[in-house]
């Protein structure tokens, strides 16, 4: 019997600090706005070594023996740096006591888990139906709470194992309702009720407010005068969120009396360990057969789902038997082993014995039916081949999907690919003409900058018709291909609404902002500040009436009171912005629409004000209310009536009401909310009867995860908004939801690698179509007290390091400006402006390893993100620092 020696790679086990993640969906029922976050690996260590080890016995017949032999050597091993999360579950406890007497109670709110904990609260005072959220009084506030401007209160939980804290209520006070969320200050992260703020009510509530806390005992504490006043929450400003239905069925006053409550609420905490997975793998030359050792420190039952290649193709399959103890094939298409227990416990080890000739060996980890673990998103892949001893990690089906995809041709009649052919020489033959014109525009030294960014306006319409014929004729190897984006006619008006290229957007307001009831006033106050800092373009929030206090469920399109102020006050604020050289998007909801009464069948879907549209205006594919349209050309938004954009007088109505807002408030564009839910032709429409300066929509929808973890190849996703632009004829913008989710693992895991595709490009949909792609690290959903995909704490600056220095036009989130972050983004927006830096620039990324990205933009910036080391490149050029933060560097020629 020949013998091998086999050395095992035992790694280290270290515990890393707690970490806390929050899911990008909303949960259901009870639960809080988190979730667990799937596993990855974060790095590897390659050696090639022909050491002697420990001798392990292995057979032909028996794979967990391990045989000894002196002629063979170790010929390749390699360890895998990975993070398994322990997932801590505790509970947020809320309890209403009675003091001395029926004036006097007390709310107490503590957490059971560990971490720096603040509740972020204010008051709801009786009498006032314009803002939900403002400061108690001083006394009722307890010691070490800070005012948050002039709506909330911050107070630290203090104890060991369990904090809390206590607030004192008095009914002198005249306390209709407190509200609060919960803040971890390590992280930022924010825990809420139902996507909400708690809510614990003083007085009479509406039953069917999802936000209440302590239903089960009743309502109305105070007595007398005081209590009588609960009709307040009955105005149509304190209606339901937009999570909620806007039917407002049911919608009931209770007028039990409270006694007191305790409650509890599931809160989860994730903690990340370091563990390691080592593979080695020996040749013995007298058997012919590969022993491959795995060994991983991870503790408890570590199953290995794994195959074999026989080809370069790297395909799965199923080697020859015998397969190792404890092992079960697994649909007929891959092997499961469960690892054995190393003595002690102090992990898991495997023994594998495999037929020479094969190609690789190809595995994931998997600890239970939702954590599994893999290598920087991909399959782990050992070649087992001794020519191809070399880095492993292969997506196996990206390959696949291209190679299946690509050889498809939509067939057409000759006389339609000649009409095609036709019309595209032509459109080439004005391409290159304009081109010419630019050429000697600049040949000429007139630096007439604005000649020539119309000619390259002009140029932009055209590709994006010679687009939609490729689009039309070439299926899209993604899953999703918009069908109707037909070939629009040659003499067709287009209206780029991209604006001059050079745009630095400013999100105006976060999740928070109606609660002060005078939003439009306070950005009045800093127009000029925005202005001075850089900003071209300022977003404003929804400004209908809405039955949620954000504005996103839009009921009276032409009534302009909201909780940010009032139709005045609105149009005075857009004046002043106009006044500083700043241009105003309005944001406005087309997608849904809340109804103001019933059908004869008690259905919410008649509406009110001056569009008082009926059934039809309703999608019929909409279970919930009963719409007599046609059926949804997008997604549906199951919590309102979902518009029917395909009927004459809806988009009549839309394109009225959108020529008002520009006429009337002097609104310059648009941001265009949730346009999954409706063709992006219809878009188009809109947006060339308006004619706006700027316009970008909101096509938000997961990216590609492979066992709980991001694809390095996010294509069809960008593909998906690229498609949607082009729906739009380019006549509008999308935000470039790519390329956040790519700096979401870049920056957070240390995975710097991502930021570069398989051609060398930026991989977002900037590295496509620049100019229609508009960046950004946060948004009032993602960020803000909501926190549904919050950009990785404390690395906020290198996010905006790459969007400020990279084309395409760059949005940045109004809590960040006002933060510590405003001199180092001023900063960056600085550069921008004075390297003249556009939506256009040209990148060439010149690093991109695991742990540090970098690239010189336009030939005049150098930047680079990550811990690692860079320095831009020497000879002619001579580079100065212009930048330098948390992981970040800028350097500008000199």
């Amino acid at each position: 019997m020949s013998t091998v020696t086999l050395e095992p790679l035992v790694g280290h086990y270290l515990r890393r600090s707690p970490k806390l993640f929050q899911n990008s969906k909303r949960n259901p029922h009870f639960s809080l706005n988190y979730s667990r976050r799937r596993n990855f690996i974060s790095n590897a260590t390659l050696r090639f070594s022909g050491r002697r080890a420990l001798p392990l016995r292995a057979s032909a017949t028996d794979a967990a023996v391990i045989e000894t032999s002196e002629q063979s050597d170790v010929v390749f091993t390699e360890t895998f740096s990975l993070k398994r999360p322990e997932r801590a579950e505790g509970k947020i406890a809320i309890r209403l006591d009675k003091g001395k007497d029926e004036e006097n109670w007390h709310l107490s709110v503590g957490c059971s888990l560990p971490g720096k904990w603040i509740l972020h609260w204010g008051v709801h005072y009786t009498g006032d139906a314009g803002s939900e959220w403002d400061q108690p009084p001083p006394e009722m506030r307890p010691s070490g709470s800070i005012a948050i401007k002039d709506y909330a209160i911050e107070t630290p939980l203090k104890g060991e194992t369990f904090q809390e804290m206590k607030i004192d209520i008095s009914s002198r006070w005249s306390i209709a309702a407190i509200n609060f969320v919960l803040k971890d200050e390590e992280t930022g992260v924010w825990y809420q009720h139902k996507g909400r703020d708690f809510k614990i009510p003083l007085i009479d509530y509406l039953e069917d407010d999802p936000n209440v806390v302590g239903l089960k005992k009743g309502s109305s504490i105070w007595t007398g005068t005081l209590g009588q006043l609960s009709n307040i929450l009955l105005k149509p400003e304190a209606a339901p969120s937009k999570e909620e239905s806007s039917s407002n069925e049911g919608s009931s006053v209770k007028k039990r009396r409270l006694e007191g409550f305790y409650e509890e609420h599931a809160i989860v905490k994730e903690t990340l360990f370091d563990s390691t997975v080592s593979v080695s793998v020996k040749q013995c030359p007298e058997t012919a057969k590969n022993i491959l050792y795995i060994d991983t420190d991870l503790p408890g039952n570590v199953i290995l789902h794994w195959g074999v290649c026989n080809d370069d193709a790297k395909r799965w399959e199923l080697p020859a038997m015998p397969y190792p103890a404890e092992t079960v094939v697994f649909k007929n298409k891959a092997l499961r082993t469960l690892l054995q227990r190393k003595e002690g416990g102090s992990g898991s080890s495997g023994l594998f014995t495999l037929d020479g000739g094969l190609s690789g060996f190809v595995f994931v980890v998997k600890l239970d039916e939702n954590t599994w673990l893999n290598c920087k998103g991909n399959d782990f892949y050992i070649p087992l081949s001794s020519s191809k001893h070399q880095s492993s990690a292969i997506h196996l089906e990206e390959r696949k999907q291209n190679e299946s995809t690509s050889s498809q041709i939509v067939d057409s009649s000759p006389e339609e690919n000649q009409t095609v052919s036709v019309y595209t020489d032509e459109i080439i033959k004005e391409i290159r003409n304009l081109v010419s014109d630019i050429s000697s525009e600049k040949s000429r030294k007139t630096k007439s900058k604005e000649t020539q960014e119309t000619i390259l306006q002009e140029i932009e319409k055209l590709a994006a018709e010679a687009y939609s014929i490729f689009r039309s004729s070439i299926p899209t190897i993604t899953e999703i291909v918009v069908s109707e984006a037909v070939v629009s006619p040659p003499d067709m008006k287009v209206s780029s609404g991209t604006g001059t290229g050079f745009e630095i957007l400013c999100q105006g307001f976060n999740w928070e902002s109606h609660k002060s009831g005078r939003w439009y006033k306070e950005l009045h106050e800093k127009a000029a500040e925005l202005s001075s800092l850089g900003f071209s373009v300022i977003w404003l929030p929804p400004p209908t009436d809405s039955v949620s206090p954000e504005g996103y469920m839009p009921r009276d399109l032409y009534n302009l009171n909201s909780r940010y102020g009032s139709f005045d006050e609105l149009k005075v604020t857009v004046k002043k912005f106009h006044e500083v050289g700043i241009k105003v998007l309005g944001d406005v909801v087309l997608n849904h629409r809340c109804a103001s009464h019933r059908n004869q069948n008690g259905v919410w879907n008649i509406f009110g004000g001056r569009l008082n549209w009926d059934e039809r205006a309703v999608v019929a594919d909409d279970p919930h209310f009963q719409g007599r349209g046609n059926k949804s050309s997008g997604d549906n938004f199951h919590a309102a009536p979902n518009i029917d954009h395909s009927q004459d007088f809806v988009r009549k109505d839309i394109k009225e009401w959108l020529l008002w807002l520009r006429e009337e408030i002097g609104y310059d564009g648009w941001r265009l909310d949730f346009v999954r839910g409706f063709w992006g032709g219809y878009v188009k429409d809109y947006l060339e009867a308006t004619e706006p300066y700027f316009a970008v929509g909101e096509y938000w929808d997961s990216l590609i995860y492979t066992y709980g973890e991001m694809d390095h190849n996010q294509d069809a996703h960008r593909q998906r908004i690229v498609d949607w632009i082009n729906a739009t004829n380019g006549t509008a913008g999308a935000f470039d939801v790519t390329t956040k989710g790519i700096l979401h693992s870049a920056i957070g895991k240390c995975e710097y690698w991502r930021l570069s595709d398989q051609n060398g490009k930026p991989p977002g949909v900037v590295g496509w179509w620049p100019s229609r792609a508009v960046t950004f690290i946060e948004n009032h959903d993602t960020g803000s007290t909501q926190g549904h995909w919050r950009f990785p704490g404390g690395k906020e600056m290198q996010g905006y390091a790459y969007i400020l220095t990279h084309p395409g036009t760059p949005s940045v989130f109004f809590d960040h400006i006002f933060s510590g972050y405003r001199s180092e983004i001023g900063n960056l927006i600085s550069l921008r402006k004075r390297n003249k830096i556009n939506c256009r620039s040209m990148v060439e990324i010149t690093k991109a390893e695991r742990d540090v990205y970098a690239a010189v933009v336009d030939d005049k910036l150098a930047v680079k993100i990550g811990p690692g080391h860079y320095e831009p490149p020497s000879g002619h050029q001579r580079w100065k620092m212009a930048a330098e933060g948390n992981d970040y560097k800028v350097w500008e020629l000199s």
